[in-house]
């Protein structure tokens, strides 16, 4: 085993890095072992086989060898393969907004995706029936601007996904710029709003 050179300060900032990721977990649509290996694998400048990874988290071999399946699903890592080694090695995607990106498309697929089918079947329903009560017409408007707003977002992670990159850093930071100053233009305060209704219900 070759010794571990790092420094204690490197020690402490890997190990608050990886239990950091792993409480951001649910937020990234996860599991918190599935999310620290990530950050392990992130964090490493080398690639890491089954074995370091199983030691450094103190994971059993099979929750190791089924949250790495799943990181090579999503694309968030990649296999290294050594000459004259048999293992499998394991890197992360160092390219933090490409793997934004790739966690954003992910969690559109297996998410947005489903919910916007089901909302599709509740609306094919109403379109079996002949004639709808008012309450059932309202009620499918209500699901139909629903569908609408989940399209316009997949739509529009679709088209803004091949721009998350470093390249396009400049580009980004004008659009929301972009979207500040319209804020700024058509936007209200929230205080003077508050102000201007108690002033006027007086």
């Amino acid at each position: 085993m070759v010794p571990d050179k790092r420094s204690q300060t490197h020690k402490e900032a890997l190990e608050q890095f990886v239990l950091l990721w792993g409480e951001m977990a649910s937020a990234w649509g996860i599991n918190k072992t599935m999310a620290q290996i990530h950050a392990l694998l992130y964090a490493e400048a080398d690639p890491l086989d089954t074995d370091a990874i199983m030691e450094q988290l103190d994971i059993s071999r099979g929750n190791a060898n089924m949250n790495l399946r799943n990181l090579l699903q999503w694309q968030l890592i990649h296999k290294v393969h050594f000459k004259g080694s048999r293992k499998d090695y394991y890197t992360a995607e160092k390219e933090v907004w490409n793997m934004v990106a790739t966690i954003i498309r992910e969690r559109q697929q297996r998410e947005v995706a489903p919910i916007l089918e089901n909302l599709n079947e509740c609306l094919q329903l109403f379109e079996d029936k002949e004639q709808l009560s008012g309450e059932e017409a309202a009620f499918r408007e209500r699901i139909e601007s629903f569908t609408e707003f989940l399209e316009m977002f997949e739509r529009f992670t679709e088209a803004l996904l091949p721009y998350i990159n470093k390249r396009n850093l400049k580009f980004l930071k004008h659009l929301v710029k972009l979207a500040e100053m319209k804020h700024s233009m058509t936007g209200t305060d929230s205080s003077s709003s508050a102000t201007e209704s108690r002033e006027g219900s007086q």
